[in-house]
């Protein structure tokens, strides 16, 4: 099987991917306010919809609206499996994060990246230096020094371990929805893939949602969902363009940092909004494994040498 192979412009690959990072760190702080007055499935619902018709309609300004009937079945069967997994992926994880808090989630959502990256040295045959593997290694370990501190904060561990629960299997999803785009691109440009994988994921979510909910929310529900859906579209489209130009296991080595923006949003958002957001609870030892993960990435990321094997 010919696999894709990135463009080679990793400034670019990598400016893409923290531009992602950084959305998606802000990310679960407006989807905690949006739970208070909506389901997760109608959110998910509105966040598709908002995206695939605005992409839609830029695709369709320039002429590059996907010609779908010259796909392969190979690639069907592809944009089945990334669309049906990315549904998945985006319901469970609001479903997780409403049974825990948003630092807690976005770190255990961490293990998304790192399962992608592993799945880039599998499936791709990408390949870690040294060094790399170390930072791995690190990363690793930065999530299970955060995650055993959030556990022992948990006012309640039932809770806890549900949330948790829904949160990692939604992270499982979303790598191998990663994986699958990531070979799409042999067919279909990055904004083709994702406008397919909205316009499938909001006809799966239609029959689960109840679109009359967005009568029932405020201004500041409505302000949030409205960021949850253009967070979607720009997002998406620049993790996607990134796997055009940079390897999928250094992008997700980047996109492991994005606990961190959390945590520095959520305080400053707390520090604002105190009735809108809860304060994210985040003992000394929590901080030193949200170091190690910031740490970990960026020695992944960018780490160079001699490849091991090599």
């Amino acid at each position: 099987m010919v696999l894709h192979r990135p463009s080679g412009r990793r400034g670019l690959g990598f400016g893409l991917a923290l531009v992602t990072m950084l959305l998606w760190g802000f990310l679960p702080l407006a989807l905690k306010i949006t739970l208070a007055g909506m389901d997760a499935c109608t959110i998910t619902w509105y966040r598709f919809v908002a995206a695939g018709v605005l992409l839609a309609g830029v695709l369709a300004q320039r002429g590059r609206l996907p010609a779908l009937r010259r796909l392969p079945r190979d690639a069907w069967m592809l944009l089945a499996v990334a669309t049906v997994l990315l549904a998945a992926n985006y319901v469970l994880y609001l479903l997780g994060l409403h049974h825990t808090n948003p630092a807690n989630s976005q770190v255990l959502i961490q293990l998304a990246p790192v399962l992608l990256a592993l799945g880039g040295l599998w499936v791709f045959e990408e390949r870690f230096t040294r060094r790399q593997w170390v930072g791995f290694g690190v990363l690793v370990l930065g999530l299970a020094v955060f995650s055993r501190d959030q556990l022992r904060a948990a006012a309640g561990p039932g809770e806890y371990y549900l949330g948790s629960l829904l949160v990692v299997v939604a992270a499982a999803a979303w790598a191998v929805y990663g994986l699958a785009q990531k070979q799409l691109l042999r067919w279909l440009p990055s904004q083709a893939v994702m406008v397919c994988i909205y316009t499938g994921c909001a006809v799966l979510l239609g029959p689960l949602s109840t679109p009359r909910r967005l009568l029932e929310l405020d201004g500041v529900g409505l302000g949030m969902l409205a960021f949850c859906a253009l967070n979607t579209l720009v997002a998406y489209g620049t993790f996607s363009e990134a796997l055009v130009h940079w390897e999928a296991s250094r992008v997700g080595a980047v996109l492991a940092l994005t606990p961190v923006t959390t945590i520095a949003a959520g305080s400053a958002a707390h520090a604002l909004w105190p009735r809108e957001v809860t304060a994210l609870a985040v003992s000394p030892t929590g901080l030193l494994g949200a170091g190690l993960v910031v740490l970990g990435s960026l020695l992944t990321a960018i780490g160079q040498g001699v490849p091991d094997g090599g």
